[in-house]
Order: C-alpha cells, then sequence, then structure tokens
C-alpha cells in the first residue's frame, strides 16, 4: 500500500506540469511560458508561413508557364 500512495504522488505531481509537454503553460508557479508562444517566434513561424506560401505561388506559376509553353 506505502507503494501505491506513493506511485499516486508521483503522478499527481506530474499531472501538475504536464500541460507543459504539450506546449501549453502549466498553471501556477509551474512551468514557464512554451517558446512557440514567445512574440519572437510567433513572428518567425509566421514569416515562414509566409514564405512557404510564397514559394508554393511561385512553383504553381512556375509549371503553369511551363505547361503553356508545351502547348
Amino acid at each position: 500500500m506505502p507503494l501505491m500512495g506513493l506511485v499516486a504522488a508521483a503522478l499527481i505531481t506530474l499531472s501538475l506540469v504536464w500541460p507543459q509537454g504539450q506546449g501549453d503553460r502549466s498553471w501556477g508557479p509551474f512551468g514557464h511560458t512554451p517558446v512557440q508562444q514567445t512574440p519572437e517566434m510567433k513572428a518567425k513561424i509566421q514569416k515562414e508561413k509566409d514564405s512557404a506560401r510564397r514559394r508554393d505561388e511561385a512553383a504553381k506559376k512556375a509549371v503553369e508557364a511551363v505547361d503553356q509553353l508545351s502547348r
């Protein structure tokens, strides 16, 4: 029984900080703001998304141009 109580206490402690591993901030004094949620990282992520979208559009235009030339 004492071992089960110790395991239960360990699991409860783990549950207090587990959201941090999922990218969410843990409540209260636990954890910190995840790197992905900082304004700097959000700006970098958005910049990369925009860059990827522009590359996709350029690739589609290039394929369309090659398709029109082959006709």
